[in-house]
């Protein structure tokens, strides 16, 4: 795992070394095994390396292959080994010390530019081809690795991070207007949607699934990879279906395990991470290596505020889960001393831009620090999962079966749901006809709706609602999707996936770890949308597949748990109880400042906070209300950081 970076002077004009070394210099802020430079002529390139796999320890980066004229700088983990080894006929002698970078390296001599295509794992990458004098590089399909760069025909520049671009005198450090106002209007937790840009005016960034290509001057950015519709899988057996997925999981786990220091992995109370930790733990007892866990916690104190099916303690489930599996160094975190609003700066030095997420950022930031404490190098999580591995929604499965008027399966899922849950048919058939014909729903008010906080005038100047129009989205968060459409724009929209590759990569260059998630393996999410619906909804079982297939993996506490759902960070005001009149203070100052006003819609902000300025009410952590309060005041600190 690296912090790359690089120029290329494309006139032919000797890149200067001083430039280079401030490139460098600016990323000793994190940790590093070996710091190194390439330097020829027009071209420089460097890498502050962090050794995770056994293969990196002591790998030349850059590398420069002189034979073939081609000089790679690379921050990856490539998970498809094996597979490559064999396609590309690498002799058996070089296999188990043959670095990643240079894997990445013989994969674009077979296929060029369509070398991505046939890699599977963590990976940003930029090619120098001295011979086509032509500039190469990637982003993996989901970027979980970031790549910034400058590009002015002239000089091009790029880096892991976006700060140490600003050492260059020719880049100014100068706020993105068009990207600020989509941040601010876009009621969902993404920023914007042109993935290529940035908070910043002059550096942009290779999207996910993307390639970048730059010759003759001449930029080209290429999406590679595609979610397709195809065919459905057919299998004989609901049990042929269960060892399919297995294997496919278990190698995605397996896969991720490869490296020289301990592995580590959240775990919730849920199927997602439960079923990662239970294949984890399981391999690694092979290698007689424990696997450490990592679970948030709320702080002594508080009390439970949440729905019935909700629990923000998950301490019993995740218990038994640790028991069942066994081969698990557990860890339960609750951050006491850590709230939303303490975190706000060190977040924004991290990530180097605003952000959404506020209501999991103290035992995030916790868990990266407690898991380094332990030697970890790969720290696993089951992000992806609720759209691949546990993917089945059962109400929206039901309410497709009432619009095709499969009557017999209707009424037999209906009636085992609700048996499963132990309410009323009628109940759960009120639900499921409001999502088969919502155009009989009576109209939501206004209020139900993420207010609009952005300036009007801001938001005409930068044409925010013709941009959001055009890509389906509503400034007040009203959306018509039911589950299958949404798990589509999910693997559709690239911009759905671009914030959890920033922090992950950011976390983890400042942690010395690399963030990894099995459920967003490329072989993984291909197997799961291939397999037929009826295999993830069976006799009132939602996300049945994943249930069935961890009989032996999971206990049955977790595994057939169907009546409550973990839901983190609920104690996040209730740990700002003596934070609170600083946090309201913060906010009316805002409110008077200039900045604030020529972006945000003041009034707006005014009413709200008089609705939350007296006592903190726990349930606010999820009220919109100081939801959008908390993200105005995180791009306000940004701002007034930058400018």
């Amino acid at each position: 795992m690296s912090a790359i970076t690089g120029i290329i002077h494309f006139t032919n004009e000797p890149v200067s070394i001083e430039h280079g070394n401030g490139l460098l210099k600016a990323l000793e802020k994190y940790p590093a095994d070996d710091v190194q430079v390439w330097h020829k002529e027009n071209v420089l390139f460097g890498c502050h390396s962090q050794w995770i796999t056994p293969e990196s320890i002591g790998e030349q980066l850059p590398y420069y292959d002189y034979n073939r004229g081609l000089t790679i700088t690379a921050d990856a983990i490539i998970d498809n080994r094996e597979e490559l080894f064999e396609r590309l006929n690498i002799n058996e002698n070089y296999r188990k010390t043959l670095p990643d970078s240079q894997l990445i390296l013989l994969a674009y001599e077979k296929w060029g530019e369509d070398s991505p295509k046939y890699l599977i794992g963590d990976f940003a990458f930029i090619i120098w081809d001295e011979r086509k004098r032509l500039l190469f590089g990637a982003r993996d399909f989901s970027g979980s690795r970031t790549l910034y760069y400058y590009n002015n025909q002239r000089q091009f520049a790029f880096c892991t991070i976006m700060n140490p671009l600003f050492t260059l005198p020719y880049i100014e450090k100068k706020l993105n207007e068009q990207w600020l106002a989509e941040f601010i209007a876009i009621p969902g937790n993404f920023e914007s949607v042109n993935t290529s840009s940035t908070v910043y005016n002059l550096i942009r960034q290779i999207p996910p699934s993307h390639t970048i290509k730059i010759k003759d001057g001449k930029e080209t950015l290429t999406r590679y990879c595609k979610f397709e519709s195809s065919e459905k899988l057919k299998l004989k057996s609901d049990h042929e279906y269960e060892e399919a997925f297995r294997e496919v999981y278990h190698n995605a786990v397996k896969a991720r395990l490869r490296t020289h220091r301990q592995v580590g992995a959240h775990l919730s109370g849920g199927l997602d991470s439960g079923s990662v930790v239970g294949f984890a733990a399981r391999d690694l007892q092979k290698e007689q290596k424990q696997l450490y866990t990592y679970s948030y916690v709320p702080v002594d104190g508080f009390i439970d505020w949440t729905y019935k099916n909700r629990i923000a303690d998950e301490r019993p489930y995740i218990q038994s889960t640790v028991q069942h599996i066994g081969n698990i160094n557990d860890h339960y975190l609750d951050f006491a001393e850590r709230n939303p609003l303490t975190e706000v700066d060190d977040w924004l030095d991290v990530l180097e831009m605003p952000y959404k997420f506020f209501e999991n950022t103290f035992w995030l930031r916790g868990i990266y620090e407690k898991a380094q404490q332990n030697g970890v190098g790969v720290l696993l999580n089951g992000q992806r999962g609720n759209w691949t591995v546990s993917w089945g929604p059962v109400l929206d499965y039901q309410a497709m079966l009432l619009k095709k008027l499969n009557w017999i399966q209707f009424f037999k899922e209906l009636h085992l749901y609700s048996k499963n849950l132990g309410v009323k048919k009628s109940r759960v058939f009120s639900v499921v006809r409001k999502k088969a014909f919502p155009a009989l729903n009576r109209l939501t008010t206004n209020e139900d709706y993420f207010p609009i906080i952005i300036n009007p005038q801001f938001a005409k100047e930068n044409g925010v609602l013709e941009t959001l129009q055009e890509h389906g989205i509503d400034m007040k968060g009203y959306s018509t999707l039911n589950a299958y459409d949404m798990r589509k724009e999910q693997f559709d929209k690239l911009y759905y996936w671009s914030i959890n590759g920033t922090y992950g990569t950011k976390l983890s260059l400042r942690h010395s770890l690399w963030d990894r998630d099995p459920t967003n393996d490329l072989r993984v999410i291909k197997f799961c949308l291939a397999v037929p619906e009826e295999q993830y909804v069976q006799n009132g079982l939602d996300r049945s597949l994943i249930r069935r297939s961890t009989k032996t993996l999971l206990p049955d506490k977790v595994r057939l748990n169907q009546r409550v759902r973990g839901v983190q960070g609920a104690d996040g005001v209730h740990r700002m109880a003596s934070f609170w009149q600083q946090f309201i203070d913060e906010l009316r100052q805002l409110c008077k400042d200039s900045i604030a006003s020529d972006i945000f819609n003041i009034e707006v902000l005014k009413k709200s906070i008089e609705k939350i300025e007296g006592n903190p009410r726990p349930e606010f952590v999820f009220d919109l209300d100081f939801r959008f309060l908390m993200r105005s005041l995180i791009v306000y600190r940004f701002i007034k950081n930058v400018i």
